[in-house]
Parts: structure tokens; sequence; C-alpha cells
């Protein structure tokens, strides 16, 4: 064997104090003394030259494919995170890398055991052995990186007006289970990447908590929001929040009866997306276990699991009454229902309760239980709508004795309606009209006679409105039966129901409106208006809609008839 060179020799080279120099030099040597090459000075020089070199180029292009992996740009290099990179991109986290949060801060042997996942995908990804939904764990510790534990004290106010505490939430059970960051932040959309998924609000404080007309959402409605200081308009009506529920206590569910749809349930089906294992599969029911698997343990979001809850107030007719008493009752409410809407009577156009366009459900005014109503011999309970306290409770003392008043007003209408269409059958079965003029005065007949069933089977109060239209129709079919066919019919147009005067006579003096006018102007000229509304129903020159719905009918022709315009 040669002398050993000056040059390597660790013992006299300028590196030999370095831990891979020596390594090097006993690589060479091992390399010579194992095969039957010898090795020139200037050789083994060059070939140390190699490898130190060779492993210098190695150690710096695994640092950089460490670092590029890191990178988001590599992430979504895989096409089954494009959803993923595009919501990461139009958030506002897209000044982050991905492995900022999914590596969450810790000891070395975290860092590694992620870098390790991270690369056992790509082998996958390589190998087309993937899922086509991936799935990550995000700690509350990466969350924290960037976000102070500062949010967790005190409460905040979020961009949809939303109060809102984090404390509360995160260092407390919330029925019963822990909740971590992506327990709430967890939403997968494009311009949204683990922003706030308020469906997940909505399953924690509405699943289980409406039974029947009882609704009692955790923490209540004020625990989230402020009654609105604004006036809102719906129809001809103004009405302000803080006036119902903040000076009269009027409880929310009673307008608001319909803004939570959906169950939240959780499908087993739903298990099989992630878990075919029997032995797991066997335990869905165990739900504290479930829960705390998922939620505490792996942060899964809740709607991996469960189906959606929906919470938001129903628009003017998009409504639809919660109760749908004919689940148990066949045929029997659905007149009501039909009625409050404004539909159901023949021949008269749609128009809905203001009551209804403000969302005014059922429960609204059935505040009164009592226990001797038709549902009491099946264990139920029947709600009945005190004629006082259901009017006062929301508009006050001087809405007491109306829907009396209306009561009354109906039914007068009503008998005087029966007893004009009693005395036009009789009249049309005595004529001698021919045979298909007959017919079709005898069809017209028994369309009044479905509106007037109609009236007295649904309680006209629900909308008396929508009544004093079908009341109208009724006696202007009966008295187009009576022209046609010469019988002398009572003219009963000028009936309060009928006529209108029932907004003056029974809601307008009462809530201190003067109507009608004294006079009013009308084409430069001023007339006498209340005199008029003395001498004749309100009907011979207005139609009546909803409320402050009134338009002039009358031409100048028919004023002609007293007056010599």
């Amino acid at each position: 064997m040669a002398e050993p060179n000056p040059e390597l020799d660790p013992t006299h080279h300028p590196y030999r104090k370095k831990w891979w120099w020596r390594i090097l030099y006993a690589l060479g040597i091992f390399i010579e003394r194992q095969s039957k090459w010898r090795f020139g000075l200037r050789l083994r020089r060059r070939f140390f030259y190699l490898v130190g070199g060779g492993a210098v180029a190695s150690l710096i292009i695994l640092l950089g494919l460490a670092k590029y992996s890191e990178s988001p740009s590599f992430c979504h290099s895989c096409h089954i995170m494009e959803p993923y990179y595009q919501a990461w991109k139009g958030s506002k986290h897209n000044s982050v890398s991905c492995v900022t949060c999914h590596y969450p801060p810790g000891s070395p042997k975290t860092i590694l055991w992620k870098k390790f996942q991270a690369l056992s995908q790509v082998a996958k990804y390589v190998t087309r052995t993937y899922s086509s939904k991936p799935f990550a764990e995000v700690e509350d510790a990466a969350c924290l990186q960037c976000h102070s534990t500062r949010l967790l004290e005190g409460k905040l106010t979020t961009a949809r007006g939303i109060l809102f505490d984090h404390k509360a939430h995160l260092t407390t059970t919330r029925r019963d289970r822990k909740l971590a960051c992506t327990s709430c932040h967890a939403q997968m959309t494009v311009g949204n990447h683990m922003e706030v998924t308020w469906n997940t609000c909505y399953l924690c404080h509405f699943k289980g908590m409406k039974e029947g007309r009882d609704f009692h959402p955790i923490g209540g409605c004020l625990a989230c929001h402020t009654l609105p200081d604004r006036n809102f308009k719906l129809g001809s009506m103004v009405d302000n929040h803080r006036d119902f529920s903040g000076k009269r206590g009027v409880d929310c569910m009673s307008c608001h009866q319909d803004v939570v749809q959906g169950t939240g349930d959780a499908p087993k089906d739903r298990c099989f997306t992630c878990h075919n294992q029997p032995e797991k599969l066997e335990r869905i029911s165990d739900i504290p276990f479930i829960h705390e698997n998922h939620i505490t343990k792996h942060n899964v979001a809740c709607y991996h699991c469960h189906t959606e809850l929906e919470h938001r107030v129903s628009t003017p007719g998009e409504k639809e009454l919660a109760y749908d008493c004919s689940v148990c009752h066949l045929n029997q409410h659905l007149g009501q229902k039909d009625f409050y809407r404004g539909t159901g009577a023949k021949n008269v156009p749609a128009m809905p309760s203001p009551m209804y366009l403000a969302n005014v459900d059922c429960v609204g005014c059935h505040i009164n239980k009592t226990e001797a109503g038709p549902h009491a011999a099946f264990g139920g309970q029947t709600f009945k709508a005190p004629e006082e306290a259901a009017c006062v409770r929301c508009h006050g003392k001087a809405y007491a004795g109306m829907t009396a008043s209306a009561k009354g007003m109906i039914a007068e209408d009503l008998r005087e309606l029966k007893s004009k269409w009693e005395a036009a059958r009789e009249g049309l079965a005595a004529s001698a009209l021919p045979k298909t003029k007959k017919g079709a005065l005898q069809k017209t007949l028994k369309d009044a006679e479905y509106n007037l069933d109609f009236i007295e089977s649904v309680h006209a109060v629900h909308n008396i409105y929508y009544a004093a239209q079908i009341l109208r129709e009724v006696d202007r079919m009966l008295t187009s039966i009576g022209e046609q066919s010469k019988i002398p019919l009572a003219d009963v147009s000028d009936r309060p129901i009928m006529s209108g005067g029932f907004c003056a006579v029974m809601c307008h003096q009462g809530v201190g409106v003067k109507v009608p006018p004294e006079t009013v102007r009308y084409k430069g000229r001023t007339m006498p208006h209340l005199m008029h509304a003395q001498m004749m129903s309100c009907t011979k020159c207005h139609e009546f809609g909803s409320h402050k719905d009134v338009r002039i009918k009358f031409k100048e022709q028919d004023c002609q008839a007293c007056h010599a315009l």
C-alpha cells in the first residue's frame, strides 16, 4: 500500500477535523482495500472531490425539494387538490402557506411525522392508490399561531351582526362535547377556506330544540341577535321589532316559527364515506364515543356526518305555515290555512292577510292552553286565541274588542246573504227561464253557496279583508241572478263588512284615526265626503282591497244620477 498522502491524510489535511472528511477518507481506503484497484495520488484526490461534491449537491437538492414540498404550488400539482387550492387562493388565508396550518407547531418529531404523512400521500398519488377526498386535521395550536389567544377573551360582533364569544365555546363543553376551531371554521368552498361554517352553529343551537309548538334554541334568540331598531314595512303597515318584542315581550316565535328548516340528523349511510369496518359501524349509537373520537380527537367537521339545518326568515309570499294539522287531522284546518293565505274562494283573487305577510304563525294568536279541547282524548292539547289578549299583547290596548266586533259583523253579513241566497234559490227554481240559461245561473248560485260555506267554516277573522272580498262577490253573484231572472232580491251592499265600512267603525275609531274626513279634494273640487258616507255605502264609490288599498271606481256620469254637473 502506498504511503499516505499528506493532502488526504486526516492527520495532515486542512479538513482533518471535519467529520465528513473522515468519512470520505475511510470510504476511499475501504474501496481501495476491497478492490484490485490502486489509486494514484492525483486520482485518489479527484475521487474524494467527486464524491464530496456529489454529496453536497445531493444534500442541496434534497433540501430544495423539501422546501418546495411545503409550498402551495407543490400541493396544487395533484389534481385532487384543485378544489382545496382554489378555496385557499380565493380566501383571506391566501397569504399563508398550507404547511403553516397543516404542520402544527411542536417538536421536530411532530414535524417529521407530518413529513412522512405527506410523502406517503405523494407515493399514493404516484401509484394511483389515493382517495379522491383527502382528509386533513388542523389543530387548534396551528390556528393560534396567528390568531392570538386574545380572541378567546370577550364578546365580539361578526360582520353579519351576530353576537359571539369564542371563550364560551372553546374553553367549556357544549352539549357535553369539547369543540375545536375547525368545529365552526371548516367550510371548503371557493372564496371560503377555513372561515365560519354557519350551519354548524345552527346544528348545535337548534337540533332537538323544537317539539310541537315549543321551540327553545340554546341561548335563546337574543343571545345571538339584537332587536332590529329600524322600522320595517309589510304591505301598507309600518312596524318596529322593539315595540313588539321589546316593550310588550312578544315571543319571536309568534312571527318566526319557520326560521329553522331541516332536522340535522346523522344518517348511517354517511359513515360509509370514511369507514367500512363492521366493528366501527356497530358503534354508531354510542353518541358520546362518536363525538369524542370525531370532534375532540380528530377535528372532524359536523357536516361530514349530519344533514344540514337552515336558518333564515321567510320573505312575504314565500312563507308556508309551520303547522300542518292535516298530518293528524285529515281535511281539518286546511280551510283556515288557505283562508289565512288568501286563497280558496271561487271567483275571488288571492289576498293574503297582512298578518300572514308579517310571518305571524298560528302560535302567534293561539296562546291559551285548554285541557278540554278535542285533542285531550289523545293526550294532546288545544290552544285557543283569546279575543282580547291575542290582539292586545302585540298591538296594545287600543285593539281590545276588535276580534269580537269582527265576528259579530261577519255573522250579521252572513245571515243577510244566506237569506238573499235562499230567496234566489226559490225564485230560480220557480222561474220559466230557458234550460241553458237557468243551468248557468244555478251554477253561479252553487258557487255563491260554496263561498258562504267557506266563510262560515274557516272563521273569517283570520283574514277579514279576504272575507269582505268574498262576501262582496257572493252579493254580486246573487244580485246578477236576480237581475237576469227577474227575481226581487234585497240590497245588502251597505252591510259593514261588504261595504268596507268596518275599517272606520271597527278599527279606525278604536285606534284614534279620524275617518271618514269631513271633505276631500277630487279633480280640483272640494267634496263633502262625510255627508256622502252617511248617505250611501262606501262601495258605491270605492273598491276595497287589503289594508289601505282603497281605489276610486266611480265616473263623473255616476255623480250625475244625483247631481247636475
